[in-house]
């Protein structure tokens, strides 16, 4: 898991997958932490990929670094303790000024089930699974 962590951190753009009804929904984040043990994400209640991973909490992530790229399929698992949303925000200061704990707004989802593939057009794919 910490080797996911630390391909999304440099990759600093990820793109995640939703699904909004019948219809697949991509878009770009910037967000992940490590939290107990486990891999987070962070939005907004008040945006549609909240909604989308509560109604359906299968998303897919996908990054690219140093040649590589990784796909992420996983459970999305809202996260209520307000330690989650603290620890998330302390390592995004830049968010603080649209999101604080326990604002009612702010939400951390951490990825459950999870089977991240590294793959490159000059190794074989490698599987993690968290």
């Amino acid at each position: 898991m910490e080797e996911v962590y630390e391909f999304l951190k440099k990759s600093e753009v990820y793109y995640l997958a939703t699904m909004d009804g019948n219809q697949p929904r991509v878009r770009p984040f910037g967000t992940v932490d490590l939290y107990e043990g486990k891999l987070y994400i962070q939005t907004g209640k008040v945006k549609k990929v909240s909604e989308q991973m509560k109604q359906n909490p299968k998303v897919e992530i996908s990054a690219m670094a140093d040649g590589k790229w990784i796909r992420i399929a996983a459970e999305a698992v809202l996260d209520d303790a307000l330690a989650a949303q603290e620890h998330m925000l302390a390592a995004y200061p830049s968010l603080q000024a649209m999101y604080r704990p326990g604002d009612g707004n702010t939400e951390v989802f951490y990825l459950k089930n999870a089977v991240a593939q590294i793959c490159s057009f000059t190794e074989e794919p490698r599987t993690i699974r968290f």
